[in-house]
């Protein structure tokens, strides 16, 4: 069973905002069996619309549009739908008292004809309720195929998806099981790890399919199978990558789903109640930004100090101007120091120290751009390591985010 997801909007095509909706809603079908065939983004144009909704009735079972159901002009979906299904638009009467009442309640403004006009609906659509705005889902079938349309705003339409258009898919198609197993490797790049595991990659059962998804400092296989047979899907699965785990050995950091590395640190510090902060030097607060990401990340997270100049170093974190000029300020030492004195001033089980050149110019140090020292600091050890990160700044810090990542897991692991 296939689906395809259409995003309607110039603001993405222009690059003013970044379509998330489309890689939600993929995650979402992917977990109930459907298979995104294609993903399309198109302008606010009638033609435009009409020719991606040809082209994904012809491909998909299930077609699912998110944009283009506000209140203004440019705002034409609901209209295209209609000349596309040879449909009229009617007041839903519901949708109405909806808009109304959120004009009442929540806005205290008067209700203008524009936004009574949220109410109008093809009259072969479903409605689907959007109690979180004034823009409804509709649902519309013909010879077998769905579509689906939702409002853009990424809240409004998460909700829809999960309440109304999931259960709805589950009820009237019948789907295929999609089982995933994701092994998280670090330290080996995308070739070398092809090339250390082509015995298992070249010999993988039909069902069953290998995908390599490289990121800055580690690469993700994902096994994935797919068939009516849920438990075969598993175990097929499973075989697979224990050949892999025995062929990489130490180069395996773990599993995961589909939740970032970050998300695994705090389901990992919440269930063993223990604490964590961050000094930041060279990646500038993007581990505690990324930290901070997670709802309740104040459980186990106490905070972070920037301590981006030398001065800083010294006089918040209190690391000895004798070590840094001693061993300079991008060192094993200062890493190690500004973890200890951190998780002193915090009073946290764990700490996260980064001291690095990120360049373009080397700073307050001779160390060469992509030089960088990590140092993890817990209640029984402190791990500190050096990396050379490459020459691109953006790159050299992210790499440090991720492989600071890396190193406190394991170190959670320990306890």
């Amino acid at each position: 069973m296939f689906a395809e997801i259409i995003t309607i909007g110039d603001e993405i095509l222009i690059g003013q905002i970044i379509d998330t909706n489309s890689a939600f809603i993929a995650q979402e079908l992917n977990k109930i069996g459907v298979s995104v065939y294609q993903i399309s983004s198109v302008q606010d144009e009638r033609l435009h619309i009409l020719e991606a909704l040809q082209e994904a009735e012809a491909r998909a079972d299930v077609i699912i549009m998110t944009g283009g159901l506000g209140p203004t002009k440019d705002d034409i979906t609901k209209h295209t739908l209609c000349e596309y299904f040879n449909d009229t638009l009617v007041e839903n009467k519901e949708v109405l008292a909806h808009v109304e009442a959120i004009f009442k309640k929540h806005l205290g403004i008067p209700l203008l004809e524009v936004n009574k006009n949220q109410a109008l609906v093809p009259s072969k659509a479903d409605v689907l309720h959007n109690e979180y705005g004034t823009a409804p889902g509709m649902w519309i079938k013909r010879e077998g195929k769905v579509f689906v349309s939702l409002p853009g705003v990424p809240f409004e339409m998460k909700n829809l998806i999960n309440t109304k258009v999931l259960p709805r898919i589950i009820q009237e198609f019948k789907r295929p099981y999609i089982v995933h197993k994701t092994i998280i490797t670090y330290g080996i790049g995308e070739s070398s790890l092809a090339d250390r595991i082509s015995s298992v990659e070249d010999n993988l059962p039909g069902m069953v399919k290998l995908a390599y998804l490289p990121s800055l400092g580690s690469v993700r296989l994902r096994l994935s199978a797919k068939g009516n047979d849920n438990e075969q899907l598993n175990a097929l699965v499973d075989i697979e990558a224990e050949k892999i785990r025995n062929l990489l050995g130490d180069l395996v950091l773990g599993e995961a789903g589909d939740e970032p590395v970050e998300s695994v640190i705090a389901q990992l510090l919440t269930k063993k109640g223990m604490t964590l902060g961050t000094a930041e030097s060279c990646t500038g607060g993007k581990i505690a930004e990324q930290i901070t990401s997670i709802p309740g990340a104040s459980a186990y997270f106490k905070g972070s100090i920037v301590s981006y100049a030398t001065e800083t170093k010294i006089e918040v974190l209190k690391v000895s101007k004798t070590i840094i000029d001693e061993f300079s300020v991008v060192s094993a030492e200062v890493a190690v120091e500004m973890a200890t004195n951190l998780r002193k001033i915090l009073k946290t089980d764990f700490a996260i120290a980064t001291t690095g050149n990120a360049g373009p110019t080397k700073g307050d140090s001779d160390a060469e751009v992509g030089t960088v020292f990590i140092a993890i600091v817990s209640p029984n050890a402190t791990v500190v390591e050096k990396y050379r990160m490459g020459s691109q700044r953006e790159r050299i810090v992210q790499k440090s985010v991720n492989k600071a990542f890396e190193m406190l897991q394991k170190e959670i692991l320990k306890f």
